[in-house]
């Protein structure tokens, strides 16, 4: 067990020298594909679906859960029904999905992570951990006002993971668009012929 939290952390500080960046960061990434962002809000697991099958070619033998990034790697049965481990993925640990997903695109790519990300998936966790330490505190105070701002906080987090879930699966699709080459770029139509009648 030791030896493989030292791979990971290994692993870690590689991506840390990484030097491509992502086509799009996660302050742009809904202007990179406002279609898919709003897909990625209202439907999040299915989307972590298609992205995580996509990232893997569409082959699914190559399936791990938590793409190995995680201790219930290799574990859940996988070899055996990828598909239906996938979605028990995407459903029952969505954030480790969308996570493992993104560590794959920078493994493969050597693509690092901009400090604004950084700073934004950080805001993120800040907001969690304190809607937690908000909740907790009033439950053993029994304070109907701090319970009340425990609520706010709980549900300004929510809007921010979700927020930011479907910016990280925007990004992660317009990258895998320019690996399959389709990505959406401008460029001179071809040109059109006049048909005589």
């Amino acid at each position: 067990m030791a030896g493989q939290s030292d791979a990971m952390i290994e692993k870690m500080q590689l991506r840390q020298s990484y030097r491509n960046v992502w086509h799009t960061d996660l302050t742009n990434a809904v202007v990179a594909d406002l279609p898919w962002c709003c897909l990625s809000l209202w439907c999040g697991p299915c989307v972590s679906y298609m992205l995580r099958r996509r990232a893997l070619y569409n082959d699914m033998s190559r399936y791990v859960c938590c793409a190995g990034y995680m201790p219930c790697s290799g574990k859940c049965g996988e070899s055996q029904c990828p598909e239906v481990c996938l979605a028990t993925e995407v459903f029952c640990c969505f954030g480790n999905s969308v996570a493992s997903t993104r560590f794959l695109l920078q493994d493969e790519f050597n693509i690092q992570t901009t400090q604004c990300d950084n700073c934004i998936i950080a805001f993120m966790f800040f907001l969690q951990q304190l809607a937690c330490i908000c909740s907790l505190v009033a439950c053993i105070v029994g304070n109907s006002e701090l319970s009340e701002v425990a609520n706010i906080i709980s549900c300004m987090s929510n809007l921010v993971y979700w927020t930011v879930c479907s910016c990280m699966q925007t990004q992660h699709k317009v990258e895998m668009d320019k690996r399959d080459g389709s990505f959406n770029t401008m460029s001179v139509p071809p040109m059109q012929q006049m048909s005589r009648w």
